[in-house]
């Protein structure tokens, strides 16, 4: 391939913030089942409108990235990839398309493999398609140092100043300076208890990892290479075949050889214990939005009821922060404080932001009743 695929027309200037050699990745997978009934198989958080601001989630993060570069690829499931093409402005031979989930390493490796056969070695920043970050500009000038060092060949993440001990995100312990505004990754931590957490940050030196990482595509698949071979093996085959006749014979032979395993585990856990990670720490705001506590908070739920995409009235009498979403009947909720109620087309549910978490469990709760 050359590299025009998908730069720009011929004679357009690029954005004054454009970076010439990078190539951004979304990574457009999982439901987000703490969002449920909202959130489904068939209609996962990426492809929701959760604020009711008029753009889905992996819309605002494609407009986010898009002026740092021309070249944005997403990788979504067979599933959805329709429904991701309507709502982006992408050539579709930009959508990497998966048959199956096999987790972040393959997804965000198979991109890289098809960065390098396409445009060769290019730096590529990998962003979640669902993440809320308000502050696009800081965002990007974050970006922008990440790019500077992953050009030395480390694998750089960006780390989030934590606001609370929470027990909702992984951690990075951060060692000593590096260029710029980079430090060393000392070791990532998983979700900690809250006792874990809170003792963090009073150590300080810690941020919560926001799964973002910026890499050369050589550096990248030369860890891979040595770390899990059959999977580089895997990948670069694939990536061989996908702007050709055999991208569907080979796609279906290899993928499901591939090991299933998270990018943390395969390569950034690893490569951090070696010395090879570093994190650029990052001040803006940044939401996961992760469940329907985040999105009450989100709303601007204080004292009283906040609703979103409904017309009919939402009453409260002795029950402060409630959060209602969806349906059209009106709705009052009575001496229960922090209530939630969500009505979609296929189900109601009712909780309080308290038991959040524990809403991924709820869609089972019905197979099994």
């Amino acid at each position: 391939m050359t590299s025009e695929h998908s730069a720009p027309a011929s004679g357009e200037t690029p954005s004054a913030t454009e970076i010439d050699d990078l190539v951004i990745v979304i990574p457009a997978g999982g439901v987000g089942s703490r969002l449920w009934p909202l959130s489904q198989p068939h209609r996962p958080k990426f492809l929701l409108d959760l604020l009711g601001t008029g753009a889905t989630l992996i819309q605002d993060t494609v407009a986010r990235v898009r002026p740092l570069s021309s070249r944005v690829l997403v990788v979504t499931g067979e599933r959805h990839v329709d429904a991701v093409a309507g709502q982006l402005d992408l050539p579709r031979e930009d959508l990497l398309t998966e048959p199956s989930p096999r987790d972040s390493m393959a997804a965000i490796a198979l991109a890289a493999a098809v960065v390098e056969h396409r445009w060769g070695p290019r730096v590529i920043g990998s962003f979640a398609a669902d993440h809320l970050i308000p502050d696009a500009a800081s965002f990007r000038a974050t970006v922008a140092r990440a790019v500077e060092v992953a050009r030395e060949g480390k694998v750089v993440v960006i780390g989030i100043e934590p606001t609370e001990p929470s027990t909702a995100f992984g951690y990075i312990e951060m060692g000593e300076a590096l260029t710029g505004a980079a430090r060393h990754v000392v070791a990532f931590t998983e979700k900690p208890d809250a006792e874990t957490a809170a003792g963090m940050l009073a150590r300080g030196g810690f941020a919560w990892n926001a799964g973002m990482f910026v890499v050369r595509t050589d550096a990248l698949l030369g860890h891979l290479d040595r770390l899990q071979p059959a999977l580089a093996a895997g990948v670069r085959e694939i990536a061989a075949a996908w702007d050709g006749p055999a991208r569907a014979e080979v796609l279906a032979r290899v993928w499901p050889t591939l090991t299933r395993i998270a990018i943390d585990h395969a390569i950034a856990e690893p490569v951090a214990a070696a010395g090879g990670v570093a994190v650029v720490p990052a001040t803006f705001e940044w939401h996961d939005v992760g469940d329907f506590d985040s999105l009450a908070e989100l709303s601007g739920v204080a004292g009283t009821a906040v609703s979103i995409h409904r017309t009919a009235p939402v009453g409260a009498v002795g029950a402060a922060g409630a959060l209602v979403v969806g349906g059209t009947k009106p709705v009052v909720i009575v001496g229960v404080d922090d209530a939630v109620v969500v009505e979609s087309d296929e189900a109601l549910l009712v909780t309080v932001r308290s038991a959040a978490q524990r809403v991924k469990d709820a869609s089972a709760s019905l197979e099994t009743a």
